[in-house]
């Protein structure tokens, strides 16, 4: 089998490595698979290929909500249950700086101190390298490594800003939304979309003097999900209030997770949303190819320049300045 670059360990030991649980080996892979290098992109695919009868048994879990709303304590005490009930969980982090700081484990190992002490637990940032597409590309290729070197429970959180959400949510298989109790301006300070591709909401920080403010919230974001279509008529997305920081409401949380995947997989949704997910990657996979290789084109790294000057001054009409671009393209090199 094909060699990785000097001194990196060959495809054999990569599988090997993983299908082993050797948590120094999955780092690796999941550097390599998130290294701009094309021989290393190269490998990275024959072993996602090679992984790929593996994988499809994790449960994966998205989590999103805002700066303050309690995602890193609240992930670290749920992870905390799900090792002492005996899984084996993964968390990536989605870390839109990592463009310019390179991710930071550091920070996130922090954020949840206790659930990065386990030996059953694994926490690793996802760069986004600064688009939504290095969210899907790096997420999802990291997500199959994890779970391949059999971690059954994967979440994936989110910065809760911006369209990452949408992104995160079709490559899960469950997308919880965490929202705060507020002044009575809750239904204000929340995207109408983000409540569309919620599987549930779940209103943090119902502990102490808060548990009531908590209760009402919850109440108004149920008025709110009745007006809305429903993304299944198997699943209608409840609204339930936890802690995090208490553990409260957190068994109750994984039970309806339990429940969504049940339902969806006796009806057929499960597979079905699975299947839609791997065609959706294909094709980012492939507008992600078709860009690279438009950049790299030295005929239009030449050209572009005077196109750009060109449709800046109006001389040229968008359109016809795409049409040219193409025109540049030698299709069968793509």
């Amino acid at each position: 089998m094909q060699k990785a670059a000097a001194a990196g360990p060959t495809l054999d030991e990569y599988v090997a490595g993983i299908g082993a649980g050797d948590r120094a080996m999955l780092a690796r892979a999941i550097t390599l698979v998130e290294s701009t290098k094309p021989e290393h992109g190269a490998l990275a695919q024959q072993l996602l290929q090679v992984l790929l009868p593996t994988l499809g048994g994790a449960l994966r879990l998205g989590i999103t909500g805002v700066p303050g709303v309690g995602k890193s304590t609240t992930i670290d005490q749920l992870g905390i249950n799900l090792v002492e009930a005996g899984h084996k969980l993964a968390v990536l982090a989605i870390d839109p700086t990592s463009k310019r700081t390179g991710g930071s484990i550091l920070g996130d190992k922090t954020r949840m101190s206790r659930l990065a002490q386990s030996r059953n637990a694994f926490i690793r940032p996802s760069p986004t390298s600064g688009t939504l597409g290095g969210v899907t590309r790096k997420t999802r290729e990291t997500m199959a490594l994890v779970e391949a070197a059999g971690f059954d429970v994967i979440i994936v959180e989110t910065v809760g800003v911006g369209q990452s959400e949408v992104t995160v949510a079709d490559m899960v298989d469950f997308f919880l939304v965490l929202l705060l109790a507020g002044g009575g301006d809750d239904l204000q300070g929340i995207k109408k979309g983000i409540i569309e591709i919620a599987d549930m909401i779940a209103v943090n920080k119902a502990d102490g003097d808060n548990v009531t403010r908590a209760e009402r919230a919850a109440t108004e974001y149920r008025a709110a999900l009745q007006i809305l279509t429903p993304q299944s008529a198997t699943w209608a997305p409840p609204v339930i209030t936890i802690s995090g920081l208490s553990d409260l409401g957190l068994d109750a949380l994984w039970a309806k997770i339990l429940e969504h995947r049940k339902k969806m997989t006796a009806s057929g949704e499960f597979a079905t949303r699975r299947q839609r997910q791997a065609v959706e990657w294909m094709h980012e996979m492939l507008n992600d190819r078709v860009m690279s290789a438009l950049h790299s084109n030295p005929k239009i790294a030449e050209r572009m320049p005077a196109i750009d000057a060109e449709v800046r001054s109006e001389r040229l009409l968008p359109t016809l300045a795409v049409d040219e671009v193409l025109a540049l393209i030698d299709m069968d090199g793509l």
